[in-house]
């Protein structure tokens, strides 16, 4: 089983979106479900509709799953599983304030050293603890043991026993910790490798302690993947509305620190080649132009009904139009913007709206021509105009724009829809 972890605190952000993508490429190769663990626990920082919006963007994105798991449901399993460390003296009571737990850091920090808690409360008297009205965390007890895991992009890392504290497991209104219930939780799902980012590499050896402390002894495996640096500026939803295509945002985030066959593919394809194991181990950059110019090629696969759609139609020609203006746009937003104003009531500047009114009272009344040059040759002769006085305002009233591809590609798709074009 896998298991792609989402917080219902924030927009989903492209290095979720990678895991989430890495974890369902994985449970295809390894044919085991995939399930969606919503964070849930932290409910002062949960977003209303916020775990909505991300199944919703899974679906987007085609990333299938088995279930939805909210955590919140299995605060009673962390509960009980906190009571039996405590009940086994692997875990203890800490009644230490939070103000003077701050001080200790303070401290720590004005002499440049990693704070670690001390263990002042770890060996209390019994009577100390059951008569003490305090408000109390619960803490595990420090490991004796270094930990090992495997990474299969990492390698095998070793953290030092010295290295975790007895850190909290649950708060003082008994909700557990991040780490305790990702640890219990894994277990509670039967989790067999486990990928996210490289910046929660230092969460491993606590989630490591607390299995073994509660004495689960599948090996889980690992795979932090590098940092994308920058990617928490940028969210998934604000490149989907920029109209960047759910298949080029996933080709261009599996390519990063991959080795591809090729550099345009799909998800499905992906599947056959991706090998945790021969993952770059650096961060990366995000670089939005390799993105544009991967999405670029995306929208040059799609066949011309299918294009169209994506500018607001749903007509072959309008489809091969758009492509036409594939050639000064990448995103779906920029094709749109370069449609739309064909369709839409033109303005001309004062310049040549004469001739323009004089344009289109005469494109209206003209017939039906298949090709441009007899088209031309008619509303010039009709009209009289020539030279600027007619290329620009008759490229204003087919397009909206003064500039733009030749007018003769505009015109052969162009040429059905003159009669609503022309206002």
């Amino acid at each position: 089983m896998l298991r792609f972890a989402a917080s219902p605190t924030s927009d989903m952000h492209i290095g979720d979106l990678r895991v989430a993508l890495f974890n369902y490429i994985v449970s295809k190769q390894k044919n085991e479900d995939l399930i969606i663990r919503i964070e849930d626990t932290n409910k002062e920082k949960n977003i209303e509709g916020k775990d909505k919006e991300i199944l919703d963007i899974l679906g987007i994105f085609g990333i299938e799953y088995s279930q939805v798991i909210y955590q919140s449901e299995s605060v009673r399993f962390h509960t009980a599983m906190a009571l039996q460390l405590m009940h086994e003296k692997k875990a203890f009571s800490c009644f230490c304030s939070t103000g003077w737990l701050e001080g200790k850091r303070e401290e720590a920090k004005l002499n440049k050293k990693v704070y670690r808690y001390d263990d002042a409360c770890a060996n209390l008297p019994a009577e100390l603890v059951i008569d003490n009205t305090s408000p109390f965390t619960i803490r595990i007890n420090q490991p004796i043991e270094d930990i090992k895991i495997k990474d299969h992009i990492q390698g095998e890392v070793t953290f030092k026993s010295t290295d975790v504290d007895s850190f909290v497991i649950m708060v003082q209104d008994k909700t557990p910790t991040y780490n305790f219930a990702c640890a219990v939780d894994d277990m509670l799902n039967d989790i067999s490798v486990v990928i996210r980012t490289q910046d929660q590499i230092s969460n491993t050896p606590k989630q490591a302690h607390i299995r073994a402390a509660l004495k689960y002894d599948k090996k889980i495996e690992y795979a932090h993947l590098p940092t994308i640096l920058n990617d928490d500026t940028l969210s998934v939803k604000w490149l989907l509305e920029e109209g960047f295509l759910p298949e080029a945002i996933s080709n261009y985030l599996i390519s990063i620190g991959s080795k591809p066959p090729k550099e345009i593919f799909t998800l499905a394809e992906a599947t056959d080649w991706l090998d945790l194991n021969s993952l770059s181990k650096s961060p990366t950059p995000f670089d939005i132009n390799i993105l544009r110019h991967i999405n670029h090629e995306h929208l040059k696969l799609f066949d011309a009904k299918e294009l169209s759609r994506y500018v607001g139609f749903a007509d072959e020609e309008i489809g091969k139009l758009a492509r036409v203006y594939l050639e000064e746009a990448s995103t779906t937003k920029e094709l749109k913007s370069k449609i739309a104003p064909i369709f839409a009531s033109k303005e001309i500047p004062k310049e040549f709206a004469e001739q323009s009114a004089l344009l289109i009272e005469t494109i209206k009344s003209a017939p039906h021509f298949e090709e441009y040059d007899d088209f031309e040759k008619y509303i010039i002769n009709k009209s009289g105009l020539s030279g600027k006085n007619f290329s620009i305002p008759l490229r204003l009233i087919l397009t909206g724009a003064e500039h733009g591809p030749d007018i003769v590609e505009i015109y052969k798709h162009l040429k059905n829809y003159l009669g609503e074009i022309a206002k």
